[in-house]
């Protein structure tokens, strides 16, 4: 009996845990340069690239929770460095979570301050 009630905790867990979000028109992300120490902000649209060093940084999406736009932030990023054919990293990044899928680089830190809602 245990069991199964527990089983049937495990099943519903994922589903009760997805949070329901709202697209934003852009995000503000913030860049280190781990050799300088300098620090950058890019306020970026969705689709617009910008530049962080030797970075392309394209934001393809921001979202946001329902109701909450200062809440959390969830941001598609590509990143390219310049001489390399392959993106360094490409994927979502969490504002409230930068190390769960950080960019891997020796010089760079990219990560998600929050989605612009204007």
């Amino acid at each position: 009996m245990i069991r199964a009630a527990m089983l049937c905790f495990l099943i519903a867990s994922p589903a009760a845990a997805q949070e329901a979000v709202a697209r934003a028109p852009g995000a503000v992300l913030r860049g280190l340069d781990k050799v300088s120490g300098a620090v950058s902000d890019l306020d970026m649209r969705n689709g617009e690239r910008g530049g962080l060093g030797r970075l392309t940084i394209t934001l393809r999406e921001c979202r946001y929770p329902v109701g909450d736009p200062a809440g959390n932030a969830y941001a598609f990023l590509d990143i390219v460095e310049e001489g390399r054919q392959d993106p360094v990293f490409s994927g979502w990044m969490i504002a409230s979570a930068p190390a769960l899928n950080p960019l891997d680089h020796a010089r760079y830190d990219v990560w998600v301050l929050r989605c612009k809602t204007s």
